[in-house]
């Protein structure tokens, strides 16, 4: 996939019109990915975003820049997926951004969850993987060069990887490609290119697998990765409902989206089900014009 990279429009991440959201639920005590930011060299605008079905919301609204929404406000405003009742899940939070994004008269923002650990490099200044990992020192440098690349391209959202990508190293199938349609844990985007969310679980890859076979694109660079808490393993947040239905469930949410190219198989030593996408299935594809038959 070839992508424009030349600078045609170009921002400063320390701008008024961008910030940084951090979904938060039920973690007020120690929200990770604020702590990471502020380490590493970030010094932008912040908000956490909460929900005001929050059982911890008086101690969030004791901090700065807090936002409350309400999830029932956006209910019937997206596919669910189902027909359960126990809303806490992340789906609404993440359509709600974009209408918190036009109030605060912001254009283009960073969605982020609340439990990153670190930013690190995947790669040096030759493209060459990093066996040793290295923590990002400038986030204001590296973002700004996310933004502008997400600027110049026409992608609804440009995401970085995140450590499972990299198992087997440099042999990764993901860092093999150096740019994959995948759309995880950290998405830049704009109220210039609003899309929804779906499903109540595995909302990333609903959205990212079932709009991409309408041609939407979603992008995930590998040259950098987030560094994250192993899932299920942190109180708050979506463990509670995940440990409820475990990635079985989870699962089966991106077939019920998009059957067509999503199926579930076993994944890893551990022998668990996940979601498998097969991307031929899955998106348009342009055809080399020596395909076009000829015309008498």
């Amino acid at each position: 996939m070839k992508l424009q990279t030349n600078i045609l429009r170009s921002m400063e991440v320390n701008n008024k019109q961008f910030a940084v959201f951090i979904l938060t639920y039920g973690r007020p005590e120690k929200i990770h990915t604020l702590e990471a930011l502020e380490k590493q060299g970030y010094t932008g605008n912040i908000f956490l975003i909460c929900s005001s079905d929050d059982k911890t919301i008086d101690q969030y609204k004791k901090k700065n820049n807090v936002i409350v929404f309400n999830k029932s406000d956006y209910k019937g405003t997206f596919d669910i997926g189902d027909n359960f009742e126990d809303d806490r899940v992340v789906v609404y939070a993440r359509n709600a951004v974009y209408d918190i994004a036009r109030d605060l008269n912001i254009k283009y923002f960073l969605v982020l969850d609340d439990d990153y650990k670190s930013f690190r490099y995947t790669m040096d200044g030759n493209n060459t993987y990093l066996t040793k990992q290295r923590l990002i020192k400038n986030l204001d440098k590296v973002f700004n060069k996310l933004l502008n690349y997400y600027i110049n391209t026409n992608a609804k959202t440009l995401c970085i990887a995140q450590d499972g990508d990299f198992i087997g190293g440099e042999q990764a199938r993901v860092f093999k490609h150096k740019l994959t349609r995948k759309a995880m844990n950290f998405f830049i985007c704009s109220v210039d290119r609003p899309f929804k969310f779906i499903g109540r679980i595995n909302e990333d890859v609903n959205t990212y697998v079932r709009l991409g076979t309408l041609g939407d694109i979603f992008l995930t660079i590998v040259n950098l990765r987030l560094h994250q808490l192993i899932t299920q393993t942190n109180k708050g947040g979506l463990t509670e409902f995940y440990l409820t239905g475990g990635t079985y469930v989870k699962s089966f949410y991106t077939i019920i989206f998009s059957p067509s190219c999503v199926k579930v198989s076993i994944l890893g030593n551990h022998k668990r089900l996940h979601h498998r996408i097969n991307w031929n299935n899955a998106i348009p594809v342009l055809l080399d014009p020596k395909y076009k038959k000829s015309v008498k």
